[in-house]
Formats: structure tokens, sequence, C-alpha cells
């Protein structure tokens, strides 16, 4: 399936405004904010540990001093 990148544009403004358009979930209470915040950090850092990566891995720039 070949898209050009006017069509493949326009499918994703239309994904965008489609998903803008559904009812968005009450924010948390103020006090449980931090919490929130907290929990979502531990789950993310658990996702990034599970994730392998070999020790051949270069980053994508050079560190110079």
């Amino acid at each position: 399936m070949k898209l050009t990148r006017r069509k493949l544009a326009a499918t994703l403004v239309s994904a965008t405004a489609l998903s803008a358009q559904q009812t968005q979930p009450q924010p948390p209470a103020a006090a449980d904010d931090l919490q929130t915040a907290r929990d979502r950090l531990k789950a993310n850092a658990a996702a990034l540990a599970a994730t392998p990566l070999p020790m051949a891995t270069e980053p994508a720039f050079q560190f110079k001093a």
C-alpha cells in the first residue's frame, strides 16, 4: 500500500482529531497527583529495566571534553 506524504498527513490529522473528541477522563484529585506521578515513574523505570540493550549499542552522539 503506497501512501503519499499528504495522504499520510491527512490520515494522522484525522486520527488525532478523533482521539481529541473522545471524552477525557477526569483528572485525579490534587492530593493523589504526587502518588500517581511516582507510580508512573516506577512503572516506566521497570519497563526500561526490562528492555534488553546490547553492550555494543552506542549513543547517537559523541562526548567530547
